[in-house]
């Protein structure tokens, strides 16, 4: 049970619970996502804007780590991502798919010259902030009956990887935790393991 001393604390420092914000869900599924991302495409910058959200969801990336994302991450040679994860988590080598690929290759070419994948008009590093905006208001254009924030990307990774069988280690080698106890909320909570009980 939750005192009204501990809601307190927790609002004094600026933590507030899902059900506080008027969130009932901390994921997207695989076609919201793809709902979210099309409509992020029909933006002024929608190349960019659907390619932030894509590689927020396919590498499972906080916001944070989204936009630090520098162009040398990114080896075309190799078609490969190298992921930096903020809270002392471990780095990987993530494949690239062939859209994602072609989209950084239209982008890097179009955008103004600069160290980072994503930058604004001015060629400025994009916000974090930034980011945030984009994704609530495309959650809004899109239709979802709920609010809509960037870290159901790294969630909506989480709980497709899980729903796909991936083993939990490899879950949690991809996302970067240095505990398996944050991954494990994924396979626990993921149907799949469920489906054909009642054949």
């Amino acid at each position: 049970m939750v005192t009204v001393a501990a809601t307190a604390s927790r609002k004094s420092r600026g933590r507030r619970s899902s059900k506080e914000l008027g969130r009932e869900r901390e994921h997207l599924t695989p076609d919201e996502v793809e709902k979210l991302a099309n409509t992020a495409k029909r933006n002024r910058h929608g190349l960019r804007d659907w390619l932030m959200v894509i590689l927020a969801y396919r590498h499972g990336l906080r916001a944070t780590e989204l936009v630090n994302l520098r162009r040398d991450a990114v080896n075309f040679d190799a078609g490969v991502l190298h992921v930096t994860r903020l809270k002392n988590g471990d780095a990987a080598t993530h494949p690239l798919q062939g859209d994602t690929l072609r989209a950084l290759r239209r982008l890097f070419r179009e955008a103004p010259a600069s160290p980072f994948v994503f930058v604004s008009e001015r060629g400025a590093p994009f916000t974090r902030a930034g980011f945030q905006k984009l994704v609530v208001r495309a959650g809004v254009e899109a239709g979802f009956a709920f609010g809509v924030h960037p870290h159901m990307l790294r969630h909506a990774a989480g709980y497709k990887l899980a729903n796909d069988s991936v083993d939990t280690r490899t879950i949690q080698a991809y996302l970067g935790h240095k505990s398996i106890r944050h991954t494990v909320r994924y396979t626990e909570l993921a149907p799949g393991k469920f489906r054909g009980l009642w054949k």
